[in-house]
This record gives structure tokens, C-alpha cells and sequence, in this order.
């Protein structure tokens, strides 16, 4: 049943012979691009950040719903999740900048820290990850909760108005939840994606071996981006922090 399903959106787990060949143009991944777009040129910025980062992301969600990676992802677990760390950890802070808060803080940080994470460990829980992917409906629900929740978040970290400490213990918490997870994949004794048990092979890889490539993938490439921007806040704060009291000489 989820196999027909799976066919519905991003098609049958694919071999790599003819991986390079499954392109998808579902007009639904056309659809969220077009909107991002129209919002913004209606709110986001068009500086050249704004330009940049709006197309960087833009160029992401294309290829992670578009390209044959939609069709690799039903295969393998590993580039699943490859797949929503590059859409949380790379295009959400992306589409945080392009389309920033107007002004000041509008939510409370620590509750939107709270929901992302526990919209990552829902939809990788494997019930709830095995109902994902069934179906168009859930799939989409899955994808646009995670970027979602995961774009709210970094709005609140780059506020200019945001103190610096919540942002930084945000990020690192963040990171800490992420690397459990991560680790859990990775230590676990047998594959627990039922999806998956049958798909990998043609790949060369157990199923077993896939999850836990995917544990390290969420583990150990997931965390730069927040440790990234958690050292850039800190560099920031104290380059303001020396400008604001200089020392003075004797």
C-alpha cells in the first residue's frame, strides 16, 4: 500500500541506473515556490542580501522537491534526512533573512525552540514517518510543518532587537536535541524505518547501515549552521560590546 502511494508523489523507490531520469514537477513544489516568491517581492527585502539568500533558498526547495533527490529520498533513509536538514538548517534561516520580521521580536524564543524540535522528533518517529510519505497530503504536511516552525525560529534568532545569550543557548539546545536524535540512528542495533527495509539494496547499503548514516548526517553536518551563526551573534555582540566601551588609555 505505501509503495502504490509513494507512486502519488515522488514514485517508486528508483535503481540507480535510471535515478537521474525521475524528475518531479508536482505542482505542488511549484506552487510553494511561487508563493514564497510573491511573498517576497511584497515583504521580503530587496537588498542584495535579501536577493541572494531569497534565490539561494529558493534554488534549495527547488532542488529538494524537483530533482530525481525526491525520488532518491524514498530509497534511502539517509538522504531523507539529508533532505529535511538541508530544508531546516539551510533554506529556513535562508528564507529568515530574505523575509525578516518588519520590526522587533514577535515571538517568544524559547517556545518556537521547543516547537521546532518537537516537530523534528514527530515526523522522524517512525509511525509518524511511515504515515508521511503514504500520501501526498501528509507528505506535504510533514515538509511544510518542518520549514515552517523551522523558518519562525530563525526569524527570532537574526531579530537585531533579540538579546544575544537566549539566541545563542537557542541555537546550542537546538543542536543538543538534534544530536540525540542523531544519535539514537546511529546506535540503534536494527533498522527501524519499515519504508526502507526493501529499498536499499540496490544501492549497496543495508538498511541498517542507511539509518544510520542518516543518525550521522543529522548528528555531526546538521549542527554547523547553528554553531555558525551561534559564533557569529557571539563575534557580533562583542565587536559592539568593545565599540560601545573602549578602553581608554593612561
Amino acid at each position: 500500500m505505501i509503495a502504490e502511494s509513494i507512486d502519488s508523489y515522488c514514485g517508486p523507490p528508483p535503481v540507480p541506473d535510471g535515478i537521474w531520469l525521475q524528475w518531479n514537477f508536482d505542482p505542488s513544489a511549484i506552487a510553494l515556490i511561487v508563493l514564497i516568491a510573491i511573498g517576497w517581492f511584497s515583504q521580503g527585502r530587496k537588498d542584495s542580501a535579501g536577493r541572494a539568500t531569497i534565490l539561494a533558498a529558493l534554488g534549495l526547495i527547488g532542488v529538494a522537491f524537483l530533482s530525481p533527490i525526491c525520488a532518491l529520498t524514498v530509497a534511502l533513509f539517509s538522504v531523507r534526512v539529508a533532505h529535511h536538514v538541508i530544508l531546516i538548517s539551510v533554506t529556513a534561516p535562508l528564507l529568515a533573512i530574505a523575509l525578516p520580521w518588519r520590526r522587533g521580536p514577535q515571538l517568544p524564543l524559547a517556545p518556537l525552540a521547543v516547537l521546532s524540535a518537537i516537530t523534528l522528533w514527530i515526523w522522524h518517529a517512525p509511525l509518524a514517518y511511515e504515515w508521511a510519505i503514504s500520501a501526498a497530503l501528509p507528505y506535504w504536511l510533514m515538509q511544510l510543518t518542518l520549514l515552517v516552525t523551522s523558518w519562525l525560529f530563525w526569524r527570532e534568532i537574526f531579530s537585531p532587537e533579540r538579546q544575544v545569550g537566549p539566541s545563542i543557548l537557542a541555537l546550542l539546545s537546538f543542536v543538543a536535541q538534534m544530536g540525540l536524535l542523531g544519535a539514537i540512528l546511529v546506535f540503534a542495533r536494527r533498522p527501524i524505518y519499515s519504508p526502507h527495509f526493501l529499498t536499499t539494496d540496490p544501492f549497496g547499503i543495508s538498511a541498517l547501515s542507511d539509518q544510520q548514516l542518516a543518525g550521522l548526517v543529522m548528528w555531526v553536518p546538521a549542527m554547523f549552521p547553528y554553531i555558525a551563526v551561534a559564533l557569529w551573534l557571539l563575534v557580533r555582540f562583542l565587536s559592539t560590546d568593545d565599540t560601545k566601551h573602549p578602553e581608554t588609555s593612561v
